[in-house]
């Protein structure tokens, strides 16, 4: 297999696909990257046999073949080379000479036969949405996923299609965030359960505004975009009824300035960072007071200017659950919806998107 590439290109190419290798894999081929190529371009495979990423970048091919490589030290080399063309040339045993300038180097690689082969998809419902619209969706929501594995399905992220409208949901118990928008198309109503892992980096992977693809098979999803594919294993089972945990109706909503409002928080956390404190949130007469204290640290408070005429309102959060959704919208304003202090609050931000959030009883 011989070939000639753009350093640059190869080493995008490269940094795509290598994020999902772990450290830790008893299986030397799951730290390779599979490089087939052919047709004057390469395709390059990565995969934890979880999940499957695929890119392809043009190449003059002189001979077509398949080998791997280690892919982090590939990354490094291509990284660290400063001639614009990388010369690869594979023998039968899989060694790469690699020469770039005046750069020579030796990789050994493992042969292709054994790599996992690519997971199947047979779709049950596909959805063309655009990659910023999916990205923001995922963003907006995946602080919520739980880190708890005594249940798996909320280890993961609820793509939910109705109608020809998606929804995004991600809960870990104490909290909900769900992401609503309408997609460019759809077929096929139906639940899927995306793990964490694959939305985190399938995030990561999207840069602009093209339509992707999203395919849902029985056991199999695939995301494909205009730079990469993403193959993912679904998790198994059924998702709580994330709509049961919205009230019906609310005694009164505020709304308030995110930037502003999220400084406040972080600021007067402060006080309870070392402890498992909550923050204190009293409404009234137009004004919202913030508050925490420590016993062994001390107190503080700060104010913030609203609209709340109603009556004086006190209600208890974590600090760190109510700040989330603020750090991961782009809506300047959100509006708070409350009952009373220990029914669930409902918090509004930007177009589609709802985060229900329980109070802490006072002890």
């Amino acid at each position: 297999m011989q070939f000639t590439v753009d350093r640059q290109k190869l080493q995008k190419a490269l940094q795509r696909v290598s994020n999902i290798i772990g450290s830790r894999s008893t299986l030397p081929l799951l730290g390779n990257v599979l490089i087939k190529a052919a047709d004057n371009s390469l395709e390059l495979s990565t995969t934890d046999l979880e999940l499957r990423l695929v890119t392809t970048v043009e190449a003059e091919v002189a001979e077509a073949g398949v080998t791997t490589l280690p892919a982090k030290k590939l990354v490094s080399l291509i990284g660290s080379f400063s001639a614009e063309k990388v010369e690869f040339s594979v023998n039968e045993n899989d060694q790469a000479k690699i020469t770039c300038g005046t750069a020579k180097f030796t990789l050994f690689g493992l042969a292709a036969g054994d790599f996992p082969e690519e997971f199947s998809v047979e779709p049950v419902r596909t959805i063309r949405i655009k990659e910023s619209v999916f990205k923001r969706m995922i963003g907006s929501i995946t602080y919520a996923v739980s880190v708890d594995d005594s249940r798996k399905v909320l280890t993961g992220v609820l793509l939910s299609l109705r109608d020809a409208a998606l929804t995004m949901v991600a809960t870990d118990g104490k909290r909900m965030a769900m992401q609503e928008a309408a997609p460019e198309s759809a077929d096929g109503d139906g639940d899927a359960i995306i793990p964490l892992k694959a939305m985190v980096e399938l995030r990561r992977q999207l840069e602009g505004d093209d339509v992707m693809t999203v395919e849902i098979g029985e056991k199999i999803c695939r995301f494909t975009s205009a730079s990469v594919k993403m193959t993912s294993k679904l998790i198994e089972g059924a998702y709580p009824n994330y709509r049961q945990v919205v009230p019906g109706s609310f005694a009164c909503e505020v709304e308030l300035p995110v930037a502003a409002l999220l400084a406040k928080i972080e600021t007067v956390a402060l006080m309870i960072a070392a402890s498992n404190g909550s923050i204190i949130l009293n409404f009234a007469d137009n004004q919202l007071q913030l508050q925490a204290s420590c016993a062994e640290v001390g107190e503080g408070c700060d104010m913030l200017e609203t609209v709340y005429e109603g009556e004086p309102f006190e209600v208890s959060f974590n600090p760190s659950y109510l700040a989330d959704p603020l750090r991961n919208t782009d809506a300047d304003m959100v509006r708070f919806k409350l009952n009373d202090p220990l029914s669930p609050v409902a918090i509004e931000a930007g177009e589609g998107f709802l985060y229900i959030i329980m109070p802490i009883r006072k002890k």
